[in-house]
């Protein structure tokens, strides 16, 4: 069984031309939308299309209403996509297709013309290439709301997605952690029906988040090793200054290397850490 989610909030414009082209394309689908405290039309909406609703009583962010979505849904194959009409419901087939080749999870991959702004799209070819480099694996869309999973897999990183923004992020990367077999397939994207709610100021601080949680979801000695190295050398080469010029070891000196040390050390803590996240019990 197929069951389609769609976080929305404050979507009743798009809605209201998507729900019925989702419901005429995949008429046996379950789709569900979950309405994140909206105070427009939407729930309103969703009830003449006919279509499952399941309400926040008040704004959580977009990665509670895919959790929401996920625990509601009752359907083999998930299917999430935005509710602000940027997606054809038939590009769900070509996700589908790629997903029937053994493929965990299947993003929808957009090009370039398909980023919100310049500066969405610098932001997100940084990523895709930061992930690429520490998964070892081609990313082609880190942040795409647009994907195919498996059900049960998905499900085991719910308690890692985070309630507000950019849940694909770290649902990506915890299939490539997990040795998940994940695709991705290009897609056209339309244009967003209505405001978005993305503000530059507030969300340029989450993005750079993103890098951070993009390297401890993975790997984070790939991100602390360096961090390491980086101090280990500013210190020797900051020894070698003062012993030529005054002959003796700084204080400064001493700072770098310990803090070369603690780096590593948490390095190595959290590689730890991130090891027992990914632990499952496999016992009955």
């Amino acid at each position: 069984m197929l069951s389609i989610i769609l976080p929305a909030k404050n979507e009743a414009a798009a809605l209201a031309d998507l729900l019925p082209r989702l419901r005429s394309t995949w008429p046996d689908a379950e789709i569900i939308v979950v309405d994140d405290g909206s105070t427009d039309d939407t729930a309103r909406i969703c009830g003449d299309a006919g279509v499952r609703t399941v309400r926040q009583a008040y704004s959580m962010g977009n990665g509670a209403a895919i959790k929401r979505g996920a625990r509601e849904a009752r359907g083999d194959v998930l299917v999430f996509m935005d509710a602000d009409g940027q997606h054809d419901p038939a590009l769900i087939g070509r996700l589908l297709d790629r997903f029937d080749e053994g493929f965990d999870m299947v993003v929808g991959a957009r090009d370039w013309s398909g980023q919100a702004g310049v500066g969405r799209g610098v932001a997100n070819t940084f990523y895709n290439w930061l992930a690429t480099r520490m998964t070892g694996f081609a990313v082609r869309d880190l942040t795409s709301g647009f994907r195919a999973v498996r059900a049960d897999k998905f499900r085991e990183f719910l308690h890692l997605l985070p309630n507000g923004f950019s849940y694909p992020t770290t649902c990506t990367m915890a299939f490539f952690r997990s040795a998940y077999a994940v695709a991705y397939e290009p897609v056209p994207v339309a244009q967003r029906i209505g405001r978005s709610h993305i503000r530059p100021l507030r969300d340029g601080v989450r993005f750079l988040l993103i890098i951070f949680k993009i390297a401890t979801l993975y790997s984070p000695l790939k991100l602390f090793a360096p961090a390491s190295a980086l101090f280990f050398l500013l210190g020797l080469g900051h020894y070698a200054y003062t012993f030529a010029t005054a002959h003796r070891l700084t204080n400064m000196s001493v700072l770098l290397f310990s803090a070369s040390v603690i780096v590593f050390l948490i390095g190595l803590i959290s590689e730890q850490i991130t090891a027992l996240t990914y632990r499952r019990d496999d016992r009955g």
